[in-house]
């Protein structure tokens, strides 16, 4: 493998397959699914689950929520799920450096429950990580589960995190796990690499590893490896290395389709038909993206971090996450770009008026005054806009809290950008909330070729679509 890197003018291997965080690709919205973790391990309770093809990118994923964990938070990280009850509190003793070998199980309870409680009284929160949890024997599943019914008044004292194979979902739909899944209040689902996004993971690959020319893999050759990789980035890295293998022997700098084909019969890899199954998953998760996201530029403003990771802007703008419960995706209005990445969503009914917000609980003069402002902004813009015109979707949300929502307006007003900021109050899955919308254009297109001129930290923290308004009259 280390024959070609000189060749390549590369400073070590762009396609290794042992996560470094280094290489991490935050595009297909892997970034904004690490945002959304950290912001719903800082700010919510309950187990939370990442479920992902093998190869898919779980662990690397994994390893970066270590890396960018909230201050305060501790972790205990389990690489081998494969443990018994007993087993699996010594290694969480372990982690949180006690040591209590030889204790019996109750005695372990008390000591950790002890030691979480005095955790919780300076502030911090613990959360423990669990990789290939898709292994966990159904007994330990159900420990974990005690071990996080732990709390102190109303507020738990230790946080779970499960990542695994699909096979996990499977295990806990059964009807011994109940209890065990209905304590996971969030879901995501790693999909495969989209088609149009492979190009962009390879050369990101490449530019990590210290390549500066231009791309050396032809759009064929990106094809091929993406169809024989099914998308996962474990398969495609294997590809893509033995590809540059076989054009080194050939003395070449240029990949092509030979190439590849020489690299899939060395690596006996055959397409798994994954991206049937992501084609049909693409849109159903967007409500909730949207509002972890909504949730996690909150946080992330709040304690002005600069750990958001910046979405590639060569991936498509459409989240990848499967929502348990997803609400049915809106109709997109015709435009002449086909991809789904573009697709334009539109109210199917008039916007409810401020006199009619269900999200604030409060009689309109009781709303905070950012708020009450961007609201009858927003009416006044529905009712004067012209047929086509469009706006841009920053984020939505289905836990319209006024506090939050001004603190979001005044942070908009700190940026010099509240005038562009318009809210259309909604309902999700049952739920008030609001669609957050950025600017008016005349129409769809015009508001995608402005998407790449939202600040800089909206670029970072949101997945901005076009959204083509309707008038209230």
């Amino acid at each position: 493998m280390i024959m070609y890197l000189e060749h390549f003018g590369l400073n070590e291997p762009p396609f290794k397959i042992t996560p470094a965080t280094d290489f991490f690709f935050s595009g297909d919205n892997r970034g904004e699914i690490l945002d959304a973790l950290i912001y719903a391990i800082a700010e919510s309770e309950g187990i939370i689950k990442i479920t992902g093809e093998v190869g898919s990118g779980k662990t690397m994923l994994c390893r970066m929520l270590l890396e960018r964990l909230p201050p305060l938070t501790e972790s205990v990280y389990l690489a081998n799920p494969s443990l018994s009850r007993e087993e699996l509190l010594y290694a969480i003793a372990d982690g949180l450096c006690l040591n209590l070998e030889g204790q019996r199980v109750n005695i372990i309870m008390q000591t950790l429950q002890n030691l979480l409680l005095q955790k919780a009284a300076e502030g911090k929160r613990v959360v423990v990580l669990v990789d290939e949890a898709h292994a966990m024997p159904l007994d330990t599943l159900e420990e974990l589960r005690l071990l996080y019914n732990l709390q102190t008044g109303k507020n738990k004292l230790l946080q779970i995190v499960l990542f695994g194979q699909p096979e996990l979902n499977n295990k806990l739909a059964q009807p011994n796990m109940r209890q065990v899944k209905d304590r996971i209040v969030h879901h995501f689902d790693i999909m495969p690499l989209s088609q149009t996004v492979i190009v962009s993971y390879l050369l990101f690959r490449m530019r990590a590893a210290g390549y500066r020319g231009p791309n050396v893999f032809s759009p064929a050759a990106v094809k091929l490896i993406g169809t024989a990789s099914d998308g996962l980035m474990r398969r495609a890295n294997i590809l893509a290395d033995k590809s540059l293998l076989a054009a080194f022997i050939e003395d070449t700098h240029n990949i092509e389709v030979r190439h590849v084909k020489a690299a899939i019969r060395d690596s006996e890899l055959t397409p798994r038909g994954l991206w049937r199954n992501h084609k049909s998953l693409v849109v159903s998760g967007i409500a909730l993206l949207a509002v972890l996201l909504a949730g996690a530029a909150w946080f992330l403003g709040s304690i002005n971090s600069d750990k958001a990771v910046a979405t590639n802007p060569n991936s498509a703008g459409i989240s990848h996450i499967a929502a348990p419960a997803p609400a049915p995706a809106p109709a997109p209005a015709p435009a002449p770009a086909p991809a789904p990445a573009n697709a334009i969503t539109a109210p199917a009914t008039p916007a409810p008026t401020i006199d009619t917000v269900p999200a604030a609980g409060r009689k309109p003069g009781a709303l905070p005054p950012l708020l009450k402002q961007r609201l009858a902004a927003t009416q006044t813009l529905l009712a004067e806009h012209g047929a086509g015109s469009a706006s841009i979707l920053l984020f939505t949300t289905d836990d319209a809290q006024p506090a939050r929502m001004e603190r979001f307006l005044t942070r908009a007003n700190g940026l010099e950008k509240l005038a562009e900021i318009y809210l259309l109050p909604t309902r999700i899955n049952g739920n008030d909330g609001f669609r957050v919308l950025y600017g008016t254009y005349p129409s769809a297109e015009a508001a995608r070729a402005a998407i790449p001129q939202l600040p800089h930290r909206y670029q970072k923290a949101f997945v901005a679509t076009p959204y083509l308004l309707a008038s209230t009259q």
